[in-house]
C-alpha cells in the first residue's frame, strides 16, 4: 500500500533570480537615436586626437583655472554654438537664416567703434553700454529679417541673402572701411576671460542655451514652432499665432548672432568687417544639421546642436593635430559631416538591416515523420 505522492518543489525564495534580460530592442534603440552618430562621431575624433597627441586630453589647472585642448575646443564651440540655437529654431519653422555672419560682424563694428570713440573705454560701464548697443543692433536686424519673412512673406533663404550682403556693407560703413582695434580689458573678458575657472564664452554659451532651453522646453513654444514647421497652414488654421512666432525666432536668432559676433571679436579686440562671421552661417547649418534636426522643419534638437558644435569645433582642432594643410582644411571637414550625416541615413539603415537579415542562418521547416 502506497501512500500519497507529494511532489516537492523548491521553495520559491530560494529559487535563484533569474538574469535581468535587456530590454527588447534597447540596442535598436540607442543605434536608432537621432544623436547616436554624431556622439560616435565626436569620440572617435576625440580618440584619433588622443593618440596622436598623448597631452590632448590633458586639463590643467592653472592660477585656478582650467586650460588643455579639451578646453580650447568647449570654447572655440561658444561661438558656432551660440549661432546654431538661433538657426534651430529658425529651421524648426521650416526657415533658414543666411544673415547671421553679417549681424556678427554688425554688432562687433557697433560695440568697438563705440568703445573707440569713449572716453573711458576700460570703464565696465562703458564696455556693457557697448554689448547692449551691439546687441541692439542685432536685433534690429533681426526684426528685420523677421519682418520681410512673416509680413511680407519674401521667402527665407532671399529675405536673409539680402542682409547677408548688405550688412558686411553696412559694418565697412560702421569701421569706415578700417580695422578697429580698441584695448578695454572689461570687453576683452567675455572672449578670454574665466568665471570659476571656466572660460567665459563657455558660461555665456551654456547660460543662452539654458535660456532657449527652458524657452522652447517649458512652455509651448517649442511646440508651436515644430508645427508651424510640419504644416503652417494648417497650424495657422489651427489657431496658432505663426506669422508672430516665425517674427519672434527670426529676432532671437540675430539676438544670439550678435552676442556671438562679440564673444568671438572679443579676444582680439578688432573689428575687420571684411572677415567678421564670414561664412559663419554655414558653420551655423552644419551644427544644426549634424545634431539630427531636418532642413524641412519641424522636430528639432538642442541636445544634438550641441554636439554638432563640438563636433565642428574638434574638426578644426584635428587639423591642427594630424598637420591636414591649410589647403585642404574645408575638404576634411566635409569628409567627416559626410560621413556622419550618411551614417544617419534613414535610407542606408534600411540596406544594412536588410542585408544582415539576408546573412542570418534560417530555421529548417520540421518534416513530419
Amino acid at each position: 500500500m502506497t501512500g500519497p505522492t507529494v511532489e516537492l518543489t523548491p521553495d520559491r525564495a530560494s529559487r535563484p533570480a533569474p538574469a535581468a534580460a535587456p530590454a527588447p530592442g534597447l540596442v535598436r534603440r540607442i543605434t536608432h537615436h537621432q544623436l547616436f552618430w554624431p556622439v560616435v562621431a565626436l569620440v572617435a575624433l576625440v580618440v584619433l586626437c588622443g593618440l596622436k597627441n598623448p597631452t590632448f586630453l590633458t586639463i590643467e589647472l592653472r592660477d585656478g583655472n582650467l586650460f588643455g585642448q579639451l578646453v580650447d575646443i568647449a570654447r572655440m564651440s561658444a561661438t558656432p554654438l551660440l549661432l546654431a540655437l538661433g538657426m534651430a529654431l529658425v529651421i524648426a519653422t521650416g526657415g533658414i537664416d543666411l544673415s547671421v555672419g553679417a549681424v556678427m560682424a554688425i554688432s562687433l563694428a557697433v560695440s568697438l567703434t563705440y568703445l573707440d570713440g569713449a572716453a573711458n573705454p576700460a570703464s565696465v560701464g562703458t564696455a556693457a553700454v557697448a554689448v547692449l548697443l551691439g546687441v541692439a543692433v542685432a536685433l534690429l536686424a533681426g526684426v528685420f529679417n523677421g519682418f520681410m519673412v512673416s509680413v511680407l512673406g519674401i521667402q527665407p533663404f532671399i529675405a536673409t541673402m539680402i542682409l547677408m550682403v548688405a550688412g558686411r556693407g553696412i559694418a565697412m560703413l560702421i569701421t569706415q572701411g578700417q580695422i578697429t582695434t580698441v584695448t578695454s580689458a572689461p570687453f576683452k573678458f567675455l572672449g578670454s576671460g574665466f568665471v570659476l575657472g571656466v572660460p567665459t564664452p563657455v558660461i555665456v554659451a551654456l547660460v543662452m542655451l539654458v535660456l532657449v532651453a527652458v524657452l522652447v522646453r517649458r512652455t509651448a513654444l517649442g511646440m508651436l514652432l515644430e508645427s508651424i514647421g510640419i504644416n503652417r497652414e494648417a497650424s495657422r488654421l489651427a489657431g496658432v499665432q505663426s506669422r508672430n512666432i516665425t517674427w519672434l525666432v527670426y529676432i532671437v536668432c540675430a539676438l544670439l548672432a550678435g552676442l556671438a559676433g562679440i564673444v568671438y571679436g572679443a579676444p582680439t579686440m578688432a573689428a575687420d568687417a571684411n572677415n567678421i562671421g564670414l561664412m559663419k552661417e554655414m558653420d551655423a547649418i552644419m551644427c544644426v544639421v549634424l545634431g539630427g534636426t531636418a532642413l524641412a522643419g519641424g522636430k528639432f534638437y538642442l541636445s544634438g546642436t550641441v554636439v554638432g558644435a563640438l563636433i565642428l569645433s574638434t574638426i578644426e582642432r584635428a587639423v591642427v593635430i594630424f598637420h591636414v594643410p591649410s589647403q585642404i582644411t574645408p575638404l576634411f571637414k566635409a569628409l567627416v559631416i559626410i560621413v556622419v550625416c550618411v551614417a544617419q541615413s534613414p535610407r542606408l539603415r534600411e540596406i544594412l538591416r536588410d542585408g544582415l537579415a539576408r546573412l542570418r542562418p534560417r530555421a529548417l521547416p520540421e518534416v513530419a515523420s
